[in-house]
């Protein structure tokens, strides 16, 4: 049976979700934003985000690209949350998938890796074998991550990056696009380039 969903958000990132639903045969109701009203892809913005407890019935999912913010709304809310895989991604045997996470068109997870909550793993990104990708961590367009690679919370992992085998990024990091780990990132804090290296 269809689930009834209804998106927080209803920007870009928010309006690419809305496909993978339409495509996986669920029900979207609509939007809920602070900040946007009327209606976006002829479906409407039924109210701003606090108002998310009237609707009971429904399932949720967080169309906004800030891990910060996914994860106060998700700390601050116990509903039932929407998990959006593509049907396009490729997903393979043994990968856990955790609640609200948004794997786009493309996207390749492979065995082995768990995947934790509120994350999104980008369109055409890699999560190779045995990954461990921590909650509300963003795996940008086209990233390329290695096996067992270990990705801490709220991390972004910027369009195209590369993440070599074996290798740990601890919390509260943005990898910048393009850039090419090739040691483990212990420190928080924002790294680019090739070799990756922190920004001072």
């Amino acid at each position: 049976m269809p689930k009834n969903v209804i998106i927080l958000g209803a920007g870009g990132h928010a309006r690419v979700i809305a496909d993978i639903i339409i495509k996986s045969g669920e029900t979207l109701l609509g939007f809920l934003d602070d900040g946007i009203e009327g209606e976006v892809m002829g479906l409407p913005i039924l109210g701003k985000i606090s108002d998310l407890e009237n609707y009971e019935d429904a399932s949720f999912v967080i169309g906004i690209g800030n891990g910060k913010t996914r994860e106060q709304i998700a700390e601050k809310h116990s509903v039932n949350w929407y998990t959006a895989i593509h049907p396009n991604a490729v997903i393979g045997c043994d990968v856990t998938i955790d609640e609200g996470t948004v794997v786009m068109a493309g996207a390749v997870i492979n065995t082995g890796a768990c995947i934790g909550r509120h994350c999104i793993i980008n369109t055409s990104a890699v999560v190779e074998h045995d990954n461990i990708i921590e909650g509300f961590t963003h795996i940008s367009v086209g990233a390329k991550l290695a096996g067992m690679v270990h990705i801490g919370k709220r991390v972004w992992v910027g369009i195209g990056a590369i993440v070599n085998h074996n290798l740990s990024i601890c919390d509260n990091c943005i990898i910048g696009a393009g850039a090419v780990v090739i040691k483990n990132v212990m420190n928080p804090g924002v790294y680019i380039g090739i070799p990756a290296g922190r920004v001072k």
